[in-house]
């Protein structure tokens, strides 16, 4: 039974000494320096990371604005000067090419409003799609008996 005790009392004092030294030895505070400081790093650097998505989506946007400004500005530029100037030769145009492409685009545009047909994904007369009843709209090919 002393025995017991005193095997006890020695791992209780080993374990306590242990812990002593752990808590009282100076590198230990500076590991846990060390670690609020690594998780302080990780937290500025995820708030960076942030920041940085969040400036390139911002300039995206700007960007696409002035394209689509400077796209506005072009087709007025191109617009106006065949206006202003219909006796300008086109080689001396400098907006020839933008001229041509609007005028390509209205008749398109002008080409698709005449047309009153229906879209092509409409299916004529009823398809049965929302009944219960299965509708087997295609024929299975035989099986080729030299394939096997």
């Amino acid at each position: 039974m002393a025995l017991t005790y005193g095997f006890v009392f020695l791992l209780v004092g080993v374990g306590l000494g242990f812990l002593i030294a752990r808590f009282t030895n100076p590198q230990f505070k500076q590991q846990k320096d060390l670690q609020k400081e690594l998780e302080k790093s990780q937290y500025e650097l995820e708030q960076y990371r942030q920041e940085l998505v969040d400036h390139f989506a911002s300039s995206a946007g700007m960007l696409d604005t002035l394209s689509k400004d400077f796209s506005k500005l072009y087709q007025h530029m191109a617009k106006t000067s065949s206006e202003l100037m219909p006796n300008l030769p086109q080689q001396d145009n400098p907006f020839s090419k933008q001229i041509e492409d609007m005028s390509k685009a209205s008749k398109k545009e002008t080409a698709m409003t005449e047309e009153h047909h229906q879209p092509k994904d409409y299916a004529n007369g009823a398809t049965g799609l929302l009944k219960d009843e299965i509708k087997t709209t295609y024929k299975e090919k035989p099986q080729d008996a030299t394939a096997s």
